[in-house]
Parts: structure tokens; sequence; C-alpha cells
């Protein structure tokens, strides 16, 4: 069922369960609270399907509003009869950036759920698929539940990437092989505080719903959220460590780095200070004026270059008994 034929991504019937069918646009358009559960997926770039919304929803206009939103924080409304929640997931569309996160929002009463997106999310898709499988929820509240847990499992999926990514840029880096980290690492944060940037409101929406007094929700159903937003919590922290830990890879990046610069630097200085009196030799044994010695002795180069040889033997003999080099 796509778009193209219909107002809406897809229609899923409850049949309470665990499992669902699809249904067609005539099928909603007769559908009764008799049926059992409803969940309509909209695509909110398609004209058609807010067109749908709007007309055939039967929604009041503060949850219209939060379903044709545009880009906004996570956040949850819960209201003696409904629920509104805007929840972020994992960006896993081809050629995405990890920390490009999409938002999802939904709004549902005891026997409606309506959802929309303006890209696709994986998340959505899987809890579908599990419906279809007959493993997805059984309620309003256990589809919340569900679908909090599909996109936690998805982001922390994300999450551990980063971590193994900073994991292995450490293990470059005290191997010496420092060429890219610098820009890896820098990547490896701003996609770790990019998602956690959403990850906070999330866990601030979850916690807010999961202490809400909804009728929609069961006591069970309410335990089940707040334990996703534990989930989401534990996310944070992993992300907190992770960008602690590619800073520390990072100073001890900019230390090494630093330190292949003293070495360099020291090295050349050893050098220039070794090569320094032979350079006066020569340039003193260069000069265009009368009284020079050996100018006219044959041996002359010979004695020179001998004595310039054994200075500078000397030169890196005392720098070695000083430790210089």
């Amino acid at each position: 069922m796509t778009s193209g034929a219909h107002s809406f991504e897809f229609a899923l019937l409850f049949d309470g369960n665990g499992g669902a069918r699809e249904l067609s646009e005539d099928e909603v358009r007769n559908w009764t609270a008799a049926d059992g559960i409803l969940w309509v997926d909209i695509d909110q770039g398609q004209k058609q399907g807010r067109a749908w919304l709007t007309d055939h929803a039967g929604l009041k206009a503060d949850m219209l509003g939060i379903l044709l939103a545009g880009e906004t924080r996570p956040r949850s409304v819960a209201t003696p009869d409904s629920l509104a929640l805007i929840m972020r997931g994992i960006n896993m569309n081809p050629g995405a950036e990890p920390d490009d996160m999409v938002a999802v929002r939904v709004v549902l009463d005891s026997h409606r759920i309506f959802s929309s997106h303006r890209r696709k999310l994986l998340s959505v898709r899987d809890l579908r698929q599990a419906l279809l499988d007959g493993t997805g929820p059984k309620s309003v509240g256990d589809f919340v539940a569900s679908l909090t847990r599909f996109l936690a499992t998805r982001i922390e999926a994300a999450v551990e990437n980063i971590e193994e990514l900073i994991e292995n840029l450490d293990e470059q880096i005290g191997a010496g092989e420092i060429a890219d980290v610098r820009k890896q690492l820098s990547i490896a944060r701003r996609q770790a505080a990019a998602i956690r940037r959403h990850l906070a409101p999330q866990r601030e929406a979850l916690d807010r719903l999961a202490r809400s007094t909804t009728s929609i929700l069961t006591e069970r159903e309410l335990i089940a959220i707040r334990d996703e937003g534990d989930h989401v919590s534990r996310n944070i922290e992993d992300l907190d460590l992770a960008r602690e830990n590619a800073l520390v890879a990072q100073e001890e990046l900019s230390n090494r780095v630093a330190q292949e610069q003293n070495t360099r630097m020291y090295l050349l200085s050893v050098v220039a200070a070794i090569f320094l009196p032979l350079t006066f030799v020569t340039g003193l044994l260069g000069m265009n004026v009368a009284g020079l010695p050996g100018t006219t002795n044959s041996y002359g180069f010979v004695v020179a270059t001998i004595v310039m040889i054994g200075l500078g033997i000397g030169l890196v003999l005392f720098f070695k008994w000083r430790r210089w080099l």
C-alpha cells in the first residue's frame, strides 16, 4: 500500500492479540470503534495525506496541529481521553548521517492511532512488520511502549557504533597511526552531541508520559513506558561517556602530535648545533683575503677536512656524553 494510491502510507487494524491486517482506504472510511484499534500512518510530504488528516481524522485542532507540525523537539501531551507524542529516531536511510534524526508524531485515543512523519523511519516499519507477523502490540498503550522500544533499539545501535569508532581511533592513536584520526574524532563527537541533543527532551517526554493520569494507559503500560525512559537515559549516559572518551583521545592525539613536533625540532636543533661550528670554519676559510693559511699548501684542503670531521665527531661525542642526543 503506497501513498501514490492512497491518502495515507498504510492503515492497520489490530486484532488484539499482537497481530493486525492491512486496510484499504474504503475500509478506513467505514471503520468504527467496534472493529478494533485502528492505526493510520501519514506522510507529511504528501498533500493528500495532510488533506486526509484535516478532513477525515476527526481530531481536535491542537492534536491535528501536532501531527502536521514541522521540525520540533520531542515532547508529550496527555489529556484524559487522548495522547500526543513527538519522538526522534535514527535516520537509517541510504546516505543519511546517523545524527540526522527523524521525527515521528503520534496522536492516539482509546481506539485510534495516527502517526505522521516527513521522512521514512525504520522503527515505524519495524513496528508495522511486527504487527503483520503477529508479534506486535495488543493495545494503544502497548503501541506507545513498543514504538519507543523500537526507537531506542536503533538509537542504541547508533550509540554502540560511535563507541566502537572512538575505541578504534583510540587504538590507532596508541599505535601511532594518526593520519586521519583527528577528523574522525571530530565527526564522532559531533554525532554524539547531535544525538544527545534530541535524546534529553525525549527522556523528559517519556517521563512526563509515565507520570500522566490518562485513562488510556494502564498501570502495566505506564511501567513499560517508564522502563523505555530508563533505556533512553542509559543511551544518554553512554553518549556522555563516548564524548568524554573522544575528548580524552583528542587530548592524547594533541599530546602525541606535539611530542612528535618537539622531537623533530629537537633533532633539528642538535643537527644545527653540530654544523654551526663547521659552518663557521668553512665560512672563515672561504674569505677572499690574503694571509689565509693553507692557500699555497697542497695539503691545506685535506687538513681542513680532517679538522672539521674531528670537530664534528667531537661535538657528537660531547652531546652523547651530556645525553642530549
